[in-house]
């Protein structure tokens, strides 16, 4: 088959998939590699662009971590992690909202834009998008998202634009902002907004059974089998609050999660307009 037919092969087989999701919302968690490479950066917002042009409403929901890291190490305050969660005292909360809300943010919208996308840049404070409360003492400044308004996010997709939200917590608690997980916020926003699906891009295949061995992917996991995965182990250390988040979002009734290696490129075009499942799918048992 010649690379022009193959190219029309690839668009008659993405056809019933954009029909199939034409109108309906999916949210994509970014972060890892797939925020560091410049390769993998371009490849998400063009793939988020042109999901956007074909009528699929995307939300991005992104983290930041290394950048904030360095933003410490400049101003040479120690980072602290307690249970793999980053302890946030006052400074470290002050650092995340400029550095996630600032410029991590403006930094992608800006890139989507050039790129042809129409971007608009939120924060959880921003029309208290995300109301929160402190987790726990022993974490800092790290919040449990207690509600939820989705209107800022659907009147920026209602008018045709693509929202990119950072997950900083307005709090309801106190007179503060709080610094909340990003899977968490993904898979929250996914539920508010009745998403057909949440997408989360990290730096593994999916769930691997053999976490040593890549061909071990399993494809397709049922939320009930969570549990006994979690006590054979093969989900295990930080994949456990992932899964968690996947599973909340399920039962808040979003039709499937995606969890996809954000270092191949176009993971997610492959992912929802392709015949080629390829990273671990979650669903409902009687679905």
């Amino acid at each position: 088959m010649s690379s022009h037919e193959q190219q029309a092969q690839t668009l008659v087989e993405a056809l019933p998939y954009i029909q199939k999701f034409t109108g309906k919302t999916i949210v994509v968690k970014y972060g890892g590699n797939a925020m560091i490479s410049d390769e993998l950066r371009k490849a998400v917002m063009s793939d988020i662009i042109l999901l956007n042009l074909v009528g699929i409403r995307v939300v991005m929901v992104h983290g930041g971590g290394p950048e904030i890291n360095d933003m410490l190490k400049k101003i040479g305050h120690q980072s602290r992690f307690v249970d793999g969660m980053r302890y946030t005292d006052e400074v470290t909360m002050e650092v995340v909202q400029s550095v996630l809300c600032g410029k991590v943010n403006k930094n992608l919208v800006a890139q989507l834009n050039r790129l042809g996308g129409r971007a608009i840049g939120l924060c959880g404070m921003d029309g208290a998008l995300f109301q929160a409360e402190c987790l726990d003492e022993k974490y800092g400044l790290v919040g449990n998202i207690t509600g939820v308004n989705p209107d800022p996010v659907e009147n920026a997709m209602a008018n045709g634009y693509i929202p990119v939200v950072s997950t900083v917590a307005q709090g309801t608690d106190a007179e503060t902002a709080y610094n909340i997980n990003a899977d968490i916020a993904a898979a929250k926003l996914a539920v508010a907004l009745k998403a057909e699906k949440l997408i989360l891009l990290t730096d593994v295949r999916g769930l691997l059974r053999d976490p040593k061995d890549e061909e071990t992917l399993i494809h397709v996991v049922r939320t009930e089998d969570v549990p006994g995965l979690v006590d054979e182990g093969v989900i295990s250390g930080g994949m456990i609050p992932k899964m968690e988040c996947c599973v909340d979002a399920i039962t808040g009734g979003v039709e499937r999660v995606h969890i996809l290696d954000g270092r191949i490129p176009h993971s997610i075009l492959i992912e929802l307009l392709s015949d080629k499942g390829i990273g671990t799918m979650l669903k409902r048992e009687d679905r």
